[in-house]
């Protein structure tokens, strides 16, 4: 059986939120609308910040979303589940609304991504695949803006589809990736489907399949003259790699008025090797040959090869950016946080646990982000109900969620509410930006983050804070002795 030839991804669900959903049909609470929110709780690599992305997967899943007669089937034959319940399943759509920090923001923890308000069976059996969309690629493009950011202003590409975890990691990371800062990617599919520019040069087997490495540097020059990019450490980088390149470059390059050309090193002393090469191509005169490295990057190698004095021009980065390798998984969780009456009255909800960083922040909520109006830079996010009211006239008193005693007044600043409308009523009411857009606001938006916030070590934290209502409530469900 193909799977992909039957797939149905409104059965991409975790088991249990069909049991839920079965249980909330049978209870009577089909109807009841309920709020959601997905947030994640801790940085990737101990960094100071995370790159939203996936919203655009999870909008074409919502649209599709229905159940087939053999998915139903497959219920029925499970014993489980009430006759009224698969008979509900037959016309299931979504119909509520949800809102989400537009792809390519810088987001931070315990903030919501998304909100969804929808009717609670609708609302429980999403929850995997916006998971899955939201934690996959928002932990490429973090990963991707971390190895972006330390190459500084270099071009970096991804190179890692042969190491992903399967096909949809390979096509989705490099999407992710590209959001995140990446210039390009090896994988063929993603630019055919995004427009992810593909590219590559030449394999270590090309070179080995030729009777002399001269011969196969040749024979692509004259094949590939305008992208001309010589691999040249299968044999000796320096004594023959480097040297062949040159005499390549003279004979095949030259003649023709080219001067855009290069080569590319993939193991060894990147540091070392790339200096001693550059003088040999500046010596002979190829000062715009650019000079690219592969060969399980990150971007802890990158800042430290290129502080060492490395002439690079061109990173590309595979296994350690396409898996995060260094922290693979992104934690993003979807909590209940309000439960809405047939009056409209919004009652918040909580999750209390001993383990503080899992106590949830309840209720419907909105979420601002603060920018000085001197210096454009963010200051703040800020929590607050929904429906309370921002002014950024004047001063503003905030204060940290988990110690309230550090306080701290803002003023001049432009407050600007970051979750947008995605789906009304079941209705799309998003037009979703280009990937090249959504790139270059990725690229503004982190701009505005101070230097400190950006650090890849002990970065500042950046503090997400909540108004003195959302505080109380918070605050007042975890003294409430009725908690049950």
């Amino acid at each position: 059986m193909k799977v992909y030839d039957k797939i149905n991804l409104t059965m991409l669900c975790d088991f249990y939120e069909l049991t839920m959903a079965n249980g909330y049909f049978t209870e009577g609470y089909k109807d009841r609308i309920t709020y959601f929110d997905v947030f994640y709780r801790q940085c990737p690599d101990g960094g100071g910040f995370a790159i939203a992305a996936g919203l655009e997967q999870i909008i074409d899943y919502i649209q599709e979303l229905r159940f087939e007669p053999d998915d139903i089937e497959y219920l029925r034959e499970r014993n489980i589940f009430s006759e009224e319940f698969l008979d509900y399943l037959k016309d299931f759509k979504f119909t509520g609304d949800i809102w989400a920090v537009p792809e390519g923001t810088p987001i931070f923890p315990r903030e919501p991504i998304i909100t969804v308000r929808a009717p609670a069976i609708e609302a429980q059996l999403i929850e995997t695949f916006l998971l899955l969309s939201i934690n996959h690629q928002s932990l490429i493009a973090t990963k991707a803006n971390r190895v972006v950011r330390a190459a500084e202003g270099r071009t970096v590409l991804e190179f890692g589809s042969r190491r992903a975890q399967g096909a949809d990691a390979a096509i989705l990371g490099a999407r992710a990736a590209y959001i995140g800062g990446c210039h390009g990617t090896a994988c063929t599919i993603s630019d055919q489907l995004f427009g992810v520019k593909a590219g590559g040069t030449m394999a270590h087997a090309w070179v080995q399949m030729h009777d002399s490495e001269y011969e196969a540097f040749k024979t692509y020059a004259e094949l590939y003259p305008q992208n001309c990019i010589l691999l040249v450490d299968t044999y000796n980088t320096l004594k023959s790699g480097v040297p062949n390149a040159i005499r390549v470059f003279n004979e095949v390059l030259k003649p023709r008025g080219i001067t855009k050309c290069g080569i590319r090193l993939d193991s060894g002393d990147m540091t070392y090797l790339s200096r001693k090469a550059r003088k040999m191509l500046d010596d002979a005169g190829w000062t715009e040959c650019k000079i690219s490295v592969s060969n399980s990057l990150d971007e802890y190698i990158i800042q430290d090869i290129l502080r060492q004095g490395a002439q690079i021009d061109l990173f590309g980065v595979g296994e350690r950016l396409i898996t995060a390798k260094s922290e693979p998984v992104f934690g993003g969780v979807y909590k209940l946080v309000a439960v809405e009456k047939e009056d409209g009255t919004v009652i918040p909800k909580i999750k209390i646990s001993e383990n503080v960083g899992k106590i949830t922040t309840p209720h419907y909520k909105k979420l601002y982000r603060f920018f000085g109006r001197d210096t454009g830079k963010a200051i703040a996010d800020y929590l607050c109900v929904y429906d309370e009211i921002v002014d950024d006239s004047g001063d503003m008193e905030i204060f940290d969620p988990d110690a309230t005693w550090k306080r701290k007044n803002v003023y001049n600043f432009e407050a600007k509410e970051l979750q947008v409308p995605i789906f009304k009523n079941g209705e799309l009411v998003y037009n979703c930006p280009s990937l090249e857009e959504i790139r270059t606001y990725c690229m503004e938006q982190v701009d505005k983050l101070w230097d400190e916030v950006k650090r890849f070590d002990n970065p500042h934290t950046y503090y997400v804070d909540l108004s003195q209502k959302l505080w109380d409530v918070k605050y007042g469900l975890l003294k409430d002795n009725n908690i049950k």
